[in-house]
């Protein structure tokens, strides 16, 4: 299935998916570059939320460009099938390789903003990421590292702590408190 199909077939949870949704697909169908990072207005990226296998703890890096606790996730660089770039994000910035995704269904989307940053010692402009969220679910006791290139520490959180050691306000109250509750949703 081609990533509009998925965007068409995806089911809004709230008002912000449902605008979202409409921006991405218009965006995708109108910039075929929208899949690289060189379209510096907004590009396609992907992020898994990793549970554990009683869907009790997520797992975060410390991310430094965000200086922040966040979810897992990158850029697609060219490639449609983000389910494969989340789940290779997963392993390169965990070192978590035994994960599964739970559906192959979308589980959020969102429009993020991204400030102008250096990354590798070259400015990146202010931009938006068109995000494409996936669900994995991880055994808590597989060996974790670091990529030191992306993050800082990596670590299973309670959903409670995962909304409290985010610096970022806005990824707290509008998209990590969304995963929280479509998981204990789907599980309740």
């Amino acid at each position: 299935m081609s990533l509009l199909q998925e965007l068409e077939k995806y089911v809004p949870y709230n008002e912000q998916e449902q605008y979202d949704k409409s921006v991405m697909i218009d965006f995708l169908k109108k910039n075929k570059d929208c899949l690289i990072r060189e379209n510096l207005i907004a590009h396609f990226t992907t992020s898994i939320w990793t549970v554990n296998k009683e869907r009790t703890k997520t797992l975060m890096a410390y991310h430094n460009i965000y200086d922040s606790w966040s979810w897992l996730g990158g850029h697609a660089d060219g490639e449609e099938d983000l389910k494969s770039v989340a789940m290779r994000e997963l392993q390169e910035e965990t070192g978590v390789s035994h994960a599964r995704l739970v559906s192959e269904d979308i589980l959020s989307i969102e429009i993020l903003t991204v400030d102008g940053h250096v990354k590798r010692g070259k400015w990146v402009p202010s931009h938006l990421h068109l995000n494409v969220t996936y669900l994995a679910e991880a055994d808590e006791d597989e060996e974790l590292s670091v990529n030191v290139e992306e993050n800082q520490a990596v670590k299973w959180f309670t959903f409670q702590e995962a909304l409290q050691v985010s610096k970022e306000p806005w990824m707290v109250e509008r998209v990590y408190k969304k995963l929280v509750a479509k998981n204990i949703k789907n599980n309740g």
